[in-house]
């Protein structure tokens, strides 16, 4: 294998949590284009298949199911049907999360529980299922999403902040439990970009300005900038790599 071919994801099953729009929607895109056979998953269910709809007008792989990540049987039977279908489980993106902009003092316990059950409950379950079959294979990859709120505070976004936080966490452990099996662990931060759930940050211009001014990189970021991250993290170029969180931020938390 050469070193362009370490990158290659062709004949890999891919699972993308999320994949039904923003950031999820463009990964899905990314993993199928770099080879692999992408199932987009998402409780909306017609939304993944829209976005494995327009994966295959491209030329891709996909497929679009329903995937409720706050339910772990669920998931677990899912997981093991994708893997019998399809022959295996490679790659699995934790991408689906909510936030439910708030007070720190005026957070509800339903709102606390939907955050905390979709972005730090989820992602421990989700993985855990597409682990027991990556344990089988003895190969496997696991890439988490995290965020600048991995690694600072961000106002009213405590809960938020604490499930990112929590990413990290889990993929550290997952990662030194997972190693003996040939299984990586990673998570990717990504900064400020421009999707359905941070539209409300961009439609306030003060808040817009913010975001705007502490961006080294003169630019909040699209879905391609995340890609290159995802593919290596994805691919067998990273098998040395596992514990990490990459932060793709235009420099953001170097500032």
């Amino acid at each position: 294998m050469n070193f362009l071919e370490r990158y290659s994801l062709a004949g890999k099953v891919a699972v993308v949590t999320g994949a039904a729009r923003g950031l999820g929607e463009g990964y899905a895109h990314g993993l199928a284009a770099a080879g692999a056979k992408v199932v987009c998953a998402d409780i909306n269910t017609e939304g993944a298949e829209k976005t494995a709809a327009a994966i295959t007008a491209e030329g891709g792989s996909a497929q679009g199911i329903f995937l409720d990540v706050t339910n772990p049987s669920g998931v677990s039977e899912r997981f093991e049907r994708i893997a019998s279908e399809l022959g295996s489980l490679d790659i699995l993106v934790n991408n689906a999360g909510v936030e439910d902009i708030n007070d720190f003092v005026s957070v509800t316990e339903e709102q606390y529980d939907k955050i905390m059950g979709v972005n730090l409950r989820g992602v421990f379950f989700t993985s855990q299922a597409a682990a027991k079959i990556m344990i089988r294979q003895n190969r496997g990859k696991i890439v988490n999403i995290g965020s600048l709120g991995s690694a600072i505070g961000l106002s009213q976004s405590s809960v938020y902040c604490g499930t990112k936080g929590g990413v990290v966490q889990i993929t550290k452990t997952m990662a030194i439990e997972l190693a003996k099996y040939n299984i990586q662990v990673n998570a990717m931060g990504p900064g400020y970009f421009r999707t359905p759930m941070t539209e409300p940050f961009f439609q306030d211009p003060e808040h817009r300005k913010w975001i705007e001014e502490r961006i080294p990189a003169g630019r909040v970021g699209t879905a391609d900038d995340l890609l290159g991250t995802l593919v290596f993290l994805s691919s067998s170029a990273s098998d040395y790599l596992t514990g990490q969180i990459v932060y793709i931020d235009g420099g953001w938390l170097a500032s």
